[in-house]
């Protein structure tokens, strides 16, 4: 199955995602099928190629929560943000 999903590049806590077409079970680290756009979350830049991403979801590849959320933002596809469960940060263990 076939899935859009963020990718992370960029430095330590300088993040920058590429928005990719790939594979579900390949790692989000994995060599995508197409390069969809690029987002910068601490400059709010946002470089979005609509016509690839239509193209891809017309073809059946499904959307991560993230990707929806900002696809839906930018006004690239209509519909309601869905609800993104974040990982909390695990419980630091006390050492006596």
């Amino acid at each position: 199955m076939l899935v859009i999903r963020f990718q992370r590049v960029g430095r330590t806590n300088d993040p920058a995602f590429r928005l990719v077409v790939t594979e579900h079970q390949n790692r989000p680290q994995s060599q995508g099928i197409e390069l969809l756009g690029s987002y910068h979350p601490k400059t709010k830049h946002t470089i979005l190629k609509n016509e690839r991403i239509l193209y891809w979801i017309s073809k059946g590849a499904k959307l991560s929560d993230t990707a929806h959320n900002l696809l839906v933002k930018q006004k690239v596809i209509t519909g309601a943000k869905r609800p993104v469960v974040r990982a909390k940060p695990s419980a630091e263990v006390a050492v006596a």
